[in-house]
């Protein structure tokens, strides 16, 4: 551990030197680096040092030792301070222990006796670094739960389920600043076959690079949504700084996206607001710029009035020609929905896949039922072609092709696509499902085999079975209902309880033997995870 730093404060030069002297600080493990005869000189010492241990005296000139602990505390909270005074008066005493003083000693004090309490504050020091340590390696462990604890606040945000002030405090815990005039919202996806999902080398480095960018762009909050998905907020002071803002953030992904040219990509950008509660209002026009991946080429980022300058450079000047035309491209459309589209996505798919036909043609009442009749047969083609499917919506045929002579209204058409895509993408899943459940069991074995080694992490193991690791993240949490760190913190612990029973090995040993080489963090994880420490827990046994 570090050498631990003491800045001395004392009007008496002779006792000043008295203690700076009589002490061999480098040999006791200390680092005196300052010293100042008044509070007032001290105070901007102090800030820029930051010492560990502050000695001062109680009288002094100018500035005396009370206030200058008053202020020290403020800008150094876990500054440790050792009040020296030669009044044994109780105001004072009661005093420095309200502003958090750890020790109060009276003068005349020999160096022994000084140095004895040092030491006592200097092991509480290195108690609290280790415990800050073992939290912040603990956090660091838990990423993947607090990732997906990030998008639940973000579903809060979007849902106006928060107030100004919850908000503000729950983005604290994630160190978000979330104060601002202004606030925007672009959604970001990779648009991938399962081809490409389990690329997972190449899909990782990608997700990487777009998480160091907003690290580095300090205005931009990043919330992962689903397997492949992203939302940046964005804050600004005003809307012009905004309009530059997205430009930026835009540029940046494009920049990345361009090292990975075999990964699809599509954004959406919302609209400008000036409350954290009316970031629906930006959702939802981020979600209608989106939705244009199903309509429009991708690798770009878009806002609606960009789809809205697009499409007025359209025509309908030949109804009947551009009828079936449309009808063309938006069995195009469905084919890759049924590929690639995920459930949560076919209500707004639905939306997208109707408007994309001119008015006039849905007015026919012919038209409306060779549209339902297109989309009947596109989507029992796709079902021919994937093992499973055919079989599980042979039993619906009939219903299905008897409920589409009933239909009449446009929004008939729409219920009875979304009723469609709803039952096969269900199975597709389904049958998906059980191929990943393959890739689950694989994972499975691996964690046990490799569970003892501190190497092992999400990323290792996504690797191993093909994944970038925020899909198998995704895949896992869903198939096992739990993240992947919770399943392996799990899997420790059995095997340590086991051995914390059964063995005769110590609690270091059974640390290490279950893949925790550091045996503070060990106990740390299993009390916090257990509600006793190892050593309670290996009582119990014995009662």
């Amino acid at each position: 551990m570090n050498e631990i730093k003491v800045f001395l404060v004392e009007d008496e030069m002779v006792i000043r030197r008295g203690i700076k002297n009589s002490i061999d600080w480098e040999k006791e493990g200390y680092i005196f680096c300052g010293e100042a005869s008044d509070g007032e000189l001290a105070y901007p010492m102090i800030i820029k040092e930051k010492p560990d241990i502050l000695i001062t005296d109680i009288r002094m000139p100018f500035m005396d030792g009370l206030e200058l602990c008053k202020l020290v505390k403020k800008e150094l909270p876990n500054i440790k301070i050792l009040i020296l005074s030669g009044y044994d008066e109780f105001d004072y005493a009661k005093e420095a222990i309200r502003l958090g003083v750890t020790e109060y000693l009276l003068k005349p004090i020999s160096s022994g006796k000084l140095l004895e309490a040092l030491n006592g504050v200097s092991e509480s020091i290195r108690r609290e670094k280790e415990d800050k340590d073992l939290v912040r390696k603990y956090m660091e462990e838990m990423r993947e739960n607090t990732e997906h604890e990030k998008q639940k606040f973000f579903e809060q945000m979007i849902a106006g389920n928060l107030s100004m002030a919850d908000a503000l405090e729950t983005g604290k815990k994630y160190e978000m600043n979330l104060s601002a005039g202004m606030y925007n919202l672009l959604l970001f996806r990779f648009t991938l076959g399962e081809e490409n999902r389990k690329s997972g080398e190449l899909l990782g480095e990608a997700e990487y690079a777009i998480e160091k960018l907003t690290e580095r762009l300090e205005y931009v909050f990043e919330f992962q949504r689903g397997v492949e998905g992203w939302a940046f907020l964005l804050m600004a002071d005003n809307e012009e700084q905004m309009s530059e803002r997205v430009k930026e953030l835009s540029k940046d992904l494009e920049e990345i996206m361009k090292n990975y040219s075999t990964i699809a990509y599509f954004g959406g950008i919302g609209q400008p607001v000036a409350r954290l509660r009316e970031l629906e209002e930006s959702f939802r026009e981020a979600e209608r710029a989106l939705a244009a991946r199903f309509t429009m080429e991708l690798n770009r980022i878009i806002s609606v009035e960009d789809i809205r300058m697009a499409q007025n450079v359209d025509t309908l000047d030949d109804i009947e020609i551009m009828s079936f035309g449309e009808i063309e491209k938006t069995r195009t459309m469905l084919e890759k929905f049924l590929n690639n589209g995920a459930e949560d996505e076919i209500d707004e798919f639905v939306d997208v896949y109707i408007n994309e036909l001119p008015e006039e043609n849905l007015k026919s009442v012919l038209m409306r039922q060779y549209i339902i009749m297109d989309a009947y047969i596109v989507m029992m083609s796709f079902c021919e072609k994937i093992e499973g499917i055919e079989g599980e919506m042979q039993a619906q045929s009939e219903e299905l092709k008897n409920s589409m002579k009933t239909i009449q209204t446009l929004e008939e058409i729409k219920n009875y696509i979304r009723m469609l895509l709803k039952k096969i993408i269900g199975v597709r899943d389904t049958i998906s499902g059980r191929r990943y459940s393959d890739i689950i069991e694989i994972a499975k074995d691996q964690i046990r085999k490799t569970y003892m080694s501190d190497e092992i992490s999400l990323n290792t193991i996504a690797a191993e079975v093909g994944m970038s690791p925020s899909y198998f993240s995704s895949i896992f949490s869903k198939e096992m209902g739990k993240t992947f760190v919770e399943y392996l913190t799990e899997i420790r612990m059995d095997r340590a309880k086991e051995l914390l029973m059964c063995s005769s090995m110590k609690t270091s040993e059974i640390g290490y033997e279950v893949g925790y080489k550091d045996p503070h963090y060990f106990s740390y994880i299993f009390k916090k995870t257990q509600n006793c420490t190892p050593k309670e827990f290996r009582a119990r046994g014995k009662e």
